[in-house]
Order: C-alpha cells, then sequence, then structure tokens
C-alpha cells in the first residue's frame, strides 16, 4: 500500500508542483530563504553550496540509488544507438534553444535562461515517461544517465559557445560545480546501493519520490523569488517554451527514424530530447543571478519548461498507450 502511494506522487508529481508553486507565489518569503541559504563557500565563491543545490544533489543522489548495474550493461551492448541519442541531445536542443529565442525576440535574460534549458541533459522524469509510453525503458535509463555524467563537460562548452561572451561564463568553475551537484551524488548513490543492497533494496521506492519532492521544492524557490514577474508573464515566452519543447519531441522522433530505429526507440528518443533537465537549468540560471550577471528573469524559462514538457509528454505517452506494441529490443 505505501509503495503504491509513493508511486502514484512519484508519477503525478505534476500535482505536487503546482500546489506547492501556488503556495510559493502568495506566500513567498519562507520559500525564497530557505532555498537561497549558503552552506559552503569555497575559494572566494569559487563554489558556493547554497540550500538549492544542496536539493538538487539529494535529487542526483536518489536517482543513483535506483540505477543498477544491467543499466549500464545495457550502454555497453548498445553503444552505437546511444552515441547517437546523446549527440542528438546535445546539439538539438541546444541550437534549438538559441535559434527559438532569437526566432520569437525574447530579452536577454529570458533567452540566456532557455538556452540553459537547452544545454541540459535529459531529465529523470522522461524514464517513467518511456515507460507509460511503452517505449524502450533500458534505452531512456542508458541515454539519461549518460548525458547526465557527460554534462559537466558538455553543458559548459556549450554555454560559452551560444552565451559565454555576453555572461564570461568560467568553464573551470562551471565544469567543477556540475561535477559537485550533479555527477558526484549520483555516483554516491549508485554506489550505496551496491554496498548496502539489502537495506537499500527495502526502501528503493522512497529515493524517487524523496528526489521528486526536491526538485519541487527547486521550483517553489525560482516562483517565490519571481512573484512580482510572472504577473508580467508574455505570451511570446509560453509560445518559444512551447515550440522549443514540441521541436525537441519531434527532432528526437525524427532521428530515430532516419537512423532506422524500431518504434519504440523512436519514441523514447523523442522523449529523451524533448524533456530536458529543466531542475539543473533552474540551478545554473539561480547560480548566474546570485552571482549578480543577470537579473532572476533567468531563472524562469527552465522553471515553465518543467511544466510544458510534462504536460506534452504525459500527453503523448497517453497517446501510445492505445493498443501499440510494448516495449521491445531490437538490434538495430
Amino acid at each position: 500500500m505505501f509503495k503504491s502511494l509513493l508511486d502514484l506522487y512519484t508519477r503525478y508529481y505534476l500535482v505536487g508542483i503546482v500546489v506547492i508553486g501556488v503556495l510559493a507565489f502568495f506566500v513567498p518569503a519562507p520559500f525564497a530563504k530557505i532555498g537561497s541559504h549558503e552552506l559552503l563557500v569555497l575559494g572566494e565563491r569559487f563554489f558556493v553550496l547554497t540550500t538549492n543545490k544542496l536539493f538538487f544533489g539529494l535529487t542526483m543522489f536518489g536517482i543513483g540509488a535506483v540505477l543498477k548495474r544491467e543499466d549500464f550493461r545495457h550502454v555497453a551492448r548498445h553503444p552505437s544507438i546511444v552515441f547517437i541519442g546523446v549527440c542528438a541531445q546535445f546539439t538539438l536542443m541546444p541550437l534549438g534553444a538559441y535559434l527559438f529565442t532569437k526566432a520569437f525576440h525574447l530579452d536577454r535574460e529570458l533567452a540566456i535562461g532557455l538556452i540553459l534549458t537547452g544545454c541540459a541533459p535529459g531529465a529523470m522524469t522522461s524514464n517513467v515517461m518511456c515507460y507509460l509510453a511503452k517505449a524502450d525503458t533500458a534505452y531512456s535509463v542508458s541515454l539519461t544517465t549518460v548525458s547526465t555524467l557527460l554534462c559537466p563537460l558538455l553543458t559548459p562548452i556549450l554555454l560559452q559557445w551560444l552565451v559565454g561572451s555576453e555572461l564570461n561564463i568560467p568553464f573551470v568553475q562551471q565544469f567543477f560545480g556540475l561535477f559537485v551537484t550533479v555527477v558526484l551524488p549520483l555516483l554516491m548513490g549508485f554506489w550505496a546501493r551496491q554496498l548496502f543492497s539489502e537495506k537499500i533494496e527495502r526502501i528503493l521506492p522512497v529515493f524517487p519520490a524523496l528526489s521528486v519532492t526536491f526538485i519541487i521544492f527547486i521550483c517553489a524557490y525560482v516562483i517565490a523569488k519571481n512573484h512580482t514577474r510572472l504577473q508580467d508573464l508574455t505570451g511570446a515566452l509560453f509560445a518559444t517554451i512551447l515550440c522549443l519543447n514540441l521541436y525537441g519531441l519531434s527532432a528526437g522522433y525524427g532521428v530515430g527514424k532516419v537512423f532506422g530505429f524500431v518504434p519504440q526507440r523512436r519514441r523514447t528518443l523523442a522523449i529523451e530530447i524533448g524533456m530536458q533537465n529543466a531542475g539543473l537549468g533552474v540551478i545554473l540560471a539561480t547560480t548566474l543571478a546570485d552571482e549578480g550577471k543577470v537579473s532572476d528573469l533567468i531563472t524562469l524559462p527552465p522553471v515553465l519548461f518543467v511544466f510544458i514538457c510534462i504536460i506534452t509528454a504525459s500527453a503523448l505517452s497517453a497517446y501510445w498507450q492505445r493498443g501499440v506494441p510494448g516495449p521491445g529490443i531490437s538490434n538495430q
């Protein structure tokens, strides 16, 4: 019974984002204060561990704890399809975000916020969506894991290329920050499962629920800090984010078709590329805002992307569920 409730909570965490988001909008002070509290400062603010980053690190720890050795074996057995998916992830979405911000003439902060979102790896939520869509779930986990492990290297490079000239983003600092908040907790969670497998197995359903809870509070923090700006939300920003999301879904499916993937893997690529780890986008945007390089407005695109991508992926998953063959693995 308890496991079923946790699974239900994890699957429909969009409801939690909405409820807590509304609360953060009308009572912003507590959420804004909690999220921005500094816990650790290295060097002359070379790396600042805030409550917000700690929450995200705990999210990644929980995700690492549910990974299995089989997930990594799948990568080793099918390196070519993982390579194709990761390349598509880190080219289609960053370039798409950049082009859409130009096409819709977004203001500087909003444009940078959307590009940050486009440069993030795939979202762990995509694994659940792929399962619901009867796609290749093992392929989804492989893509998400590999893109997450590569993001400390690739995300700063992409940011330097697309927005570095405007923000003067230091590569080493970005790499270290992403490694500490993303990769290190992920690996720690994975190692914890290997070392304490029996104990971890008993409480395994708790980790996805905890990860979801931390993502909810990260989004609430951004809403609390921007509650006055949200009243001036423009249709142009909403349209840009929706177009980027739909473009990612379509482009992912198209890449799978070009390379001759079976339908299940085409769906996986569509969902993986269309859904970004907007929680990481929020962390990156918040870091830049806290450093005074841009205003807090930069954090709005990744937060809105969370809502939009979950709604569209859920609708697509529900459509694909109807009388379509279940997930299968092929050698293609």
